[in-house]
């Protein structure tokens, strides 16, 4: 797994890319964890990642509520497959994804 950040003000961008699973999605929350902090808007850029398990669904339960007390989440280019994952899980009515 390999995640970017992009900041532009209050708004930051997370590129996640390969896999988030059991093995990856402790790596991934800490790091979005250290980077939120006066984030108003998350952006989740989804256009690499090929995989997410339920350690990585956890992940992002967490991120949808903290930013729900400070601004808003959004999802973007989820492949298929993941988005698949959303749907049978209900993430899908949860989050906002574009």
């Amino acid at each position: 797994m390999e995640v970017k950040f992009d900041r532009n003000g209050s708004e930051l961008t997370v590129a996640v890319e390969g896999r988030v699973d059991t093995l990856t999605a402790p790596t991934l929350e800490e790091q979005v964890k250290g980077e939120i902090n006066g984030v108003t808007k998350l952006v989740l850029d989804f256009t690499e990642l090929k995989y997410i398990s339920s350690a990585g669904l956890r992940v992002l339960l967490f991120l949808h509520q903290e930013m729900s007390q400070n601004g808003e989440m959004i999802v973007k280019n989820v492949c298929p497959e993941v988005m698949d994952v959303f749907d049978i899980t209900g993430l899908s009515d949860a989050l906002t994804i574009e």
